[in-house]
Parts: C-alpha cells; structure tokens; sequence
C-alpha cells in the first residue's frame, strides 16, 4: 500500500518532470510570429497549401483577410487542396479561400498557371514559395530536371520571375521562400547540378535545392534592390524541423527508436510562424535578401551569402527554365 503513497521526493521529482518537459516544448516551438497585421483587400498565394506547414499557414493567414480579398492555395492534388480550402473557410470563416492547380515539376504547368493568375487576379501582395520535396529517390520532371532541384528551386524561381509584374503593380509586396538549415551542407554542383554524372545522394540533392533557395532570394532582393526601387521585398527562411509527410515520398512506419525524435520536432502550426513572420511583420524592408529563422534573421551558410554564386546559379536557372536574364 505504500507504494502508492506519493512520498515529497517524487511530488518533486513529478514537478522537475513537467517543468522541464514544458520548458523543452517551448524551445522546441521556437520564434512566434507576434505580428497583428491584417491583409483586408490584399491576395496572397501560397504553393504547397495542402498540408503540412503550407495548410497552416495559409489558415493563419486567412484569418487575417477580410471579405474581398483572397488567400490562393496553389497545389498539385486538386482533391486534396480542396479538401484543405474547406476546412480553412470553416474554421477562419473566410469564403474567399480558393484553389488553382500549380504543378512545380512541369515548366508548361507553371506556365499556364502563371498565364491565368495574371488574367484573372487584380493584385498579389504575398507570394510563398512554399512547397517542396524532399529526400526522394533520383526522379526526374518531365522537363528532365533532377526532381529535388527542379521543384524545390526551378519552379519557384520560373514561377517568382513569371508574377513579378503582378507583384510590382501591387507593391509594397513581399516574396518569401521557404529554405531549410540544410542549405548549410549544400554547394552547388554547377558541373552537374542534375546528378547525372555523379553517384546520386538524395541528402546532397536536397541540400543543393535548398541551398539554391537562399541563393535565389539573395539574388532576387539584389536585382529589385528591396523596396527602394520596386517596391517588392524578398526573405527566405528556415521552419524548423517539422512533423509533416515532405520527408515521406512513400508511406513509412515509425519505429519506436524514431519516437523520441518526433518528439523533439515541432508542428506545423509553430513550423508556420518564421514564413507568417517574414510575409506579416512591418518594417522588414531594409532585410530584403536576408535569411530567417524562429523569427529572427540568422547567418546562412558561407556559399549562401556568396554573391558570385547566386549571379551564377540565376543565370544557369534563367537558361533552363527558358527565361530571358531579367527581372
């Protein structure tokens, strides 16, 4: 019977216990976007909204819209999106959350996307350049672009160059991309950025991809030189290590060894915040170009501020995506 009794030692041992236990939680969680800007009549459009930290920040930022102005989920799976549109409209209570189909592996996809974006949509204050895969086998897009750099980098950067003029008449407007701190363990491969030549690593693949979105940022804010002359800013960020199916390209168990680590990953609701911070909080302007994360500007890599590199990498993306070397 006196096992059950809690003695004074473990009532303190339980409280340690909990204390801690919330207090790692809250490190875990990370920066919080505390910024209460609203988007009333503004548009902001969202790739990869359908799940993950995409869904949860676009639900975050359709609380923020009022009637009239619109929050674009730009996805591949039209069922799914649609599915995901429903549940934001009924717990934000905004109706004007629509779905358009964007697929990021097909340049003639991005192209027909663009084409009736520009058509049919007044303005675009926030573009996310959000979606992205991660850790797939050696795929290749229909256009025969190594999968993880054709989506992850090629198709935002076609997309982002394709709705400038959108962004410019709306500005003051915002781009922001969303990187990853694996970028710190990437280089770009200029000699074969497909890995046609070279053993394939799906870990360097995607360190190249996300390294070359914190290049492309950098350059972009360069070529509209912030907000001075077009009044179009662009960030780039790194979420967190977050609990969501990118890293999954096939259905997976979870072993119990693997549990622990789950643990320690944030969701994607606190993985939305750094993305929600970079398209929300005033005065970022003067940042354009600079890399974030939980909520704070934060030092990239070395190649990643290398801005020899980042000419480069745009020159070498304008070639294969077929776009002229403007912006």
């Amino acid at each position: 019977a006196s096992s059950d009794i809690m003695t004074p030692v473990n009532v303190c041992v339980c409280v340690c216990v909990r204390t801690g236990v919330a207090v790692l939680r809250r490190w875990i969680a990370g920066g919080v976007c505390r910024s209460s800007v609203r988007l009333d009549g503004k548009t902001v459009l969202i790739t990869g909204a359908n799940t993950g930290i995409g869904k949860e920040t676009s639900r975050e930022l359709a609380r923020r819209v009022a009637p009239g102005a619109r929050v674009v989920l730009a996805c591949r799976d039209l069922t799914r999106a649609e599915r995901s549109a429903d549940e934001i409209r009924r717990s934000t209570g905004n109706g004007n959350v629509v779905v358009r189909h964007l697929d990021l592996s097909s340049l003639c996809s991005i192209r027909q996307f663009t084409r009736e974006f520009l058509d049919s949509e007044d303005r675009l204050d926030v573009l996310i350049n959000n979606a992205g895969v991660m850790m797939c086998p050696r795929w290749l897009t229909e256009d025969g672009f190594e999968t993880q750099f054709g989506v992850n980098h090629l198709g935002h950067f076609l997309l982002t160059n394709l709705l400038l003029p959108k962004l410019k008449s709306s500005a003051p407007s915002r781009v922001v991309t969303v990187s990853s701190i694996a970028h710190r363990g990437g280089h770009v491969h200029f000699d074969d950025l497909f890995f046609s030549r070279r053993t394939y690593s799906p870990l360097e693949s995607y360190r190249q991809s996300k390294l070359a979105n914190v290049l492309f940022s950098a350059e972009l804010a360069r070529r509209l030189r912030g907000s001075a002359r077009t009044g179009v800013s662009s960030f780039c960020l790194h979420p967190g290590v977050i609990r969501t199916e990118l890293g999954a390209p096939r259905p997976r168990l979870v072993s119990p060894a693997g549990l622990p680590s789950l643990l320690l990953m944030k969701t994607p609701t606190q993985g939305s915040h750094t993305s929600l911070y970079c398209a929300l909080t005033p005065g970022l302007e003067h940042l354009s170009g600079r890399y974030f994360s939980d909520c704070a500007e934060t030092e990239t890599s070395p190649e990643g501020r290398d801005a020899a590199v980042a000419r480069r990498l745009w020159e070498e993306s304008a070639r294969l995506v077929g776009l002229g070397d403007t912006c």
